[in-house]
């Protein structure tokens, strides 16, 4: 059992250095950074890791790209909410279309709207100056083509044959 925990904190270590080193390709939408990136770890730690671990790393990797000033506190929500969403699902179900789509939901929807009070609260924005669902929409393109790059890799890996292999050896 503390060789597989070893095993997922080690995973998860890398995968928060890909997602921080991945937010440096962000790109400006309607206001937020929008980091593809992060979006495909949190996909990947909900097949590999689990939900809650998703949910470490994106808190990690959005901390750590806040204090190198690569990306915005609207990353919390946004990474938060779609690691967790996706990470649950691909938890319960076992079933990667699914997990992609919670994803988009879990980050362009829920994390969108719940960049809202983030933004008025800590970034100094009035209520006057964005719309309720102004983070929505550059949310969902980010998480789109995350999910994106996520479901092509892990197809990949799952006919191949590698995604099995490597699920097995993160538990013994």
């Amino acid at each position: 059992m503390k060789s597989s925990s070893t095993k997922k904190l080690a995973l998860a270590g890398i995968l928060c250095a890909v997602a921080v080193v991945g937010g440096a390709f962000s790109l400006p939408v309607l206001g937020s950074k929008c980091a593809p990136v992060q979006h495909m770890v949190n996909v990947l730690c909900a097949v590999f890791l689990g939900p809650w671990y998703g949910v470490g790393v994106a808190f990690a990797a959005s901390l750590l790209r806040n204090l190198m000033g690569t990306g915005s506190l609207l990353a919390f929500p946004g990474s938060m909410c779609g690691a967790l969403l996706c990470g649950l699902v691909y938890w319960k179900s076992k079933n990667l279309p699914a997990t992609l789509i919670a994803e988009v939901l879990g980050t362009g929807v829920i994390g969108g709207l719940a960049a809202y009070p983030v933004a008025i609260a800590f970034m100094g924005k009035t209520a006057g100056d964005i719309a309720f669902t102004a983070y929505v929409v550059p949310f969902l393109i980010s998480t789109a083509a995350g999910s994106i790059l996520a479901g092509a890799l892990v197809f990949a890996l799952q006919k191949s044959g590698a995604l099995g292999s490597m699920r097995g050896a993160l538990e013994h």
